[in-house]
């Protein structure tokens, strides 16, 4: 039997490694999840004169440190004073050195988003007039290169770890109790603990090279760990440490107390109490990942931490279930066989986390993707679909597996049903009971005639039987005892046939084989699925990726507005801190000239859509010849929409823009950006 089974585990392994790799390779520095969605000055653009700080606005909140960003000159040197601040909101600034120069600058910025991924990038904006340069900012590898790799393969790994640790676990308690003593069922539960104790354990050492220099020497630098430690995703990782070592405990009691439980009312509360721990422990372990990534920052984090713990938790239960019912069909022994009632009983536990995937899934691509568009239009959207059309395949699949089920649950009934005809014989008619009797009578009469002639033949053969057997036994008994070891090795051959022999009745089983066949489809599918989950994990959401492209454009159409001194709009971004305080506040100045001017100003919030604010103002600065701030008071046209006419600008230059914007009556934030007027 190993034979056949060994060829396919292996093509399972290579499926696995294959499909990892292919899908890991492509990791690289762009697979984050924080975007640049604005910069002052704005990438391209060219000033009149050395601006005093660079300011970059991202899409979320990041964690910076002393060279999260860097301001190089033409000749490549830093210009920059240390450490950003954070300006507003989401807003990162660092000063600049005085008396700068003119001529082409770079500013090249590293920083980690607040779902755990490092982000890196670069862009040129001028002084007076472009010039060359010779600034290199190539050792950016973040999130990149063979740390990269390793870091998603650590990922893969720990979440490979926890479905078969949460799902082998499930099926034994919620659907076949006896696999509980099951040697390969233990191996399968043990091993994936093990897994996800060594993955966590290198995610922590990989963390601080993989999201600052990605040097693989920096790996065993005892000063990053210990910056790693004190940030949100180091806490994840060690909370997800100490729970396994309470997971530990409970893989102890499942196979050594609970196993040998007798069956009753004892082993009956001692199944409930290891089902609350378990799921105690499992949305513990679910929870280390939601409260450090996708779950835990932008849209509703509130709701959507909890719909990723539930998510991760359908998951295990179906694949990680789905992995123990594949060992338990190869692997079970043949005095305790994996019979109809657990598959069917696994077959209703698979249908409801699949309902309770379906469920999960939806809300989280609503908030990740935000449109349909982003379906097609973005890397994250893409991959989704790839994901979807897995899971529909694994669905069909596993439709197939319940029809085995169903048939094989059917032969066992029918099965039990010829044992009970045989052992009553209901079926048969009153001629056969008579032809039965007289059968019994003749054969009677004939017994009687031969027990005479018997008789005397017996009588003469018994002395010497019997000595024959005294002799038989005795020699037997000598050779046992002259050689116990030959005694207890045939017991082990006979008891290896007796094995082999139920084993082959089982397998010779057609729905038995077409179950299993189906169940390892199932798993192939199911890693396929798995690496295409972990990469999804690692790439920028939709709605990130088309947020970062419209600020973009919105920039690149204000930059080319200020130089060619026709209408002038600026987009800015804002979070005054509070409740429902984020959003994207746009100026439209027409002319942008000299003298009267129309002003129009939108309020949106990230998705796009109009919002409604208490109050905005907008003032205008020019430093240069120490003009203002002039105030302009535009009033609220409708929703979303204020307006002012005769806006003066006493004359041409760089003029700073600020609008001040309150979201209530205590949360208020100014925000700015530089533009050519006239």
């Amino acid at each position: 039997m190993t034979r056949t089974i060994t060829p396919r585990l292996r093509t399972l392994v290579l499926l696995f490694l294959a499909v990892t790799g292919a899908l890991l390779a492509g990791a690289g520095p762009a697979s984050a999840h924080a975007a640049l969605t604005g910069s002052d000055p704005a990438q391209g653009v060219v000033v009149p004169k050395a601006p005093d700080q660079v300011s970059l606005t991202f899409s979320e909140n990041v964690s910076t440190n002393d060279d999260s960003i860097r301001v190089l000159d033409p000749q490549g040197k830093r210009v920059d004073l240390g450490k950003p601040n954070n300006l507003t909101g989401t807003s990162y600034g660092v000063q600049l050195k005085s008396g700068l120069g003119k001529g082409t600058y770079t500013v090249a910025w590293q920083v980690v988003s607040a779902d755990s991924h490092p982000v890196a990038g670069a862009y040129t904006f001028s002084v007076g007039a472009p010039s060359a340069t010779v600034a290199s900012v190539g050792d950016q590898n973040a999130g990149g290169g063979a740390v990269g790799w390793l870091y998603g393969f650590g990922r893969y790994m720990s979440y490979a770890g926890y479905i078969v640790l949460v799902g082998g676990a499930a099926f034994v308690l919620a659907c076949w109790q006896r696999g509980a003593g099951v040697q390969a069922l233990q191996r399968l539960v043990v091993g994936g603990w093990l897994t996800l104790t060594a993955a966590t354990l290198w995610l922590l050492l990989l963390r601080g090279s993989y999201t600052t220099s990605g040097s693989l020497g920096d790996i065993v630098d005892l000063d990053l760990l210990g910056q790693v430690l004190q940030t949100k995703t180091g806490a994840a990782l060690v909370s997800r440490l100490l729970l396994l070592a309470a997971a530990a405990l409970f893989i102890a009691v499942l196979f050594g107390t609970y196993d040998k439980r007798e069956e009753g009312a004892d082993k009956r509360d001692l199944t409930f109490g290891l089902a609350i721990g378990g799921t105690v422990v499992a949305a513990g372990l679910a929870a280390s990942w939601a409260m450090a990534e996708h779950a835990s920052t932008g849209l509703q984090p509130g709701i959507a931490m909890p719909v990723d713990v539930l998510h991760l938790l359908a998951v295990a239960t179906w694949l990680g279930g789905l992995a123990a019912l594949l060992v338990a069909l190869y692997r079970a022994p043949a005095h305790i066989p994996v019979d109809s009632t657990a598959v069917r009983r696994f077959s209703r536990v698979a249908f409801g986390s699949v309902v309770a995937l379906v469920a999960t899934g939806v809300y989280q691509s609503w908030r990740q993707l935000g449109s349909w568009s982003a379906f097609t239009d973005t890397g994250y959207g893409q991959l989704l679909l790839v994901k979807i059309a897995l899971v529909a395949l694994l669905v069909g699949i596993a439709s197939v597996s319940r029809r085995w089920t169903g048939r094989l649950a059917a032969t066992a009934v029918a099965r039990a049903d010829e044992d009970d005809a045989t052992a009553t014989d209901p079926a048969r008619t009153e001629a056969e009971v008579e032809v039965d009797a007289e059968a019994e009578s003749d054969a009677s009469v004939a017994a009687e005639q031969e027990k005479e002639t018997v008789k005397a033949s017996a009588a003469t053969k018994q002395a010497t039987g019997t000595a024959d057997a005294a002799v038989g036994t005795a020699a037997s008994a000598r050779d046992e005892a002259a050689d116990p070891d030959r005694a207890a090795q045939l017991a082990r051959q006979q008891a290896a046939k007796d094995a082999a022999r139920q084993k082959r009745v089982r397998d010779a089983d057609p729905n038995r084989f077409g179950l299993r066949r189906s169940v390892l489809a199932e798993a192939g599918v199911a890693v396929v699925l798995l690496a295409v989950t972990t990469v999804l994990t690692q790439t920028e959401p939709g709605r990130t990726e088309q947020d970062a492209k419209a600020a973009a454009a919105s920039s690149s159409s204000s930059s080319a507005s200020s130089s060619s001194g026709g209408a002038l709009t600026l987009d800015m971004s804002f979070d005054t801190g509070g409740t429902d305080g984020k959003g994207v506040v746009r100026v439209d100045l027409d002319p942008a000239a000299v003298g009267l001017n129309e002003m129009h100003v939108y309020v949106q919030r990230p998705n796009g859509r109009a919002f409604d604010i208490p109050e905005v103002k907008v003032a205008f600065t020019l430093a240069a010849k120490k003009i203002g701030p002039l105030p302009v008071a535009p009033d609220h046209v409708t929703t979303g929409h204020w307006a002012a006419n005769g806006v003066q600008i006493p004359m041409a230059g760089d003029w700073q823009v600020s609008v001040t914007v309150r979201t209530s009556d205590i949360d208020q934030v100014t925000v700015s950006k530089n533009a050519q007027i006239g």
